[in-house]
């Protein structure tokens, strides 16, 4: 079973950039058919997909969020890395890395497809 764990600070000030890192154990990141994803709920607010890494390196990207989001995979530490600049409180969320193992190309899937979850981390923005 793969296990999924966020890291990163709790706050984060306007206009700056939230960098959260999800540490991966029982499986490699670059292990064919992987998705590495991460998602985000904002108080009050439905789990919203943000975006996601490929076995192969390749990211896919929520169109809403698409001009701030960079997700990255480091292999010699077995993690991938979230970062999403000039954020606003808006951002403020618990900030979940998740995987899902496809036999085909990437798709957006219902959360209940996801094979496992990191935790979560709150993430608040505020000055």
């Amino acid at each position: 079973q793969v296990q999924l764990q966020e890291s990163g600070p709790g706050l984060v000030k306007p206009s700056q950039t939230l960098s959260l890192t999800c540490t991966v154990s029982g499986e490699f990141i670059t292990t064919n058919g992987y998705y590495w994803s991460w998602l985000r709920q904002p108080p009050g607010k439905e789990l919203e997909w943000i975006g996601t890494i490929a076995a192969s390196g390749s990211t896919y990207y929520s169109p809403s969020l698409k001009r701030r989001t960079s997700i990255s995979g480091d292999t010699s530490q077995n993690q991938f890395t979230l970062q999403l600049s000039s954020v606003t409180p808006e951002d403020t969320a618990v900030y979940y890395c998740a995987s899902i193992l496809l036999g085909g190309v990437w798709y957006i899937p219902p959360l209940e497809e996801y094979d496992d979850w990191g935790q979560g981390t709150q993430v608040t923005v505020s000055s």
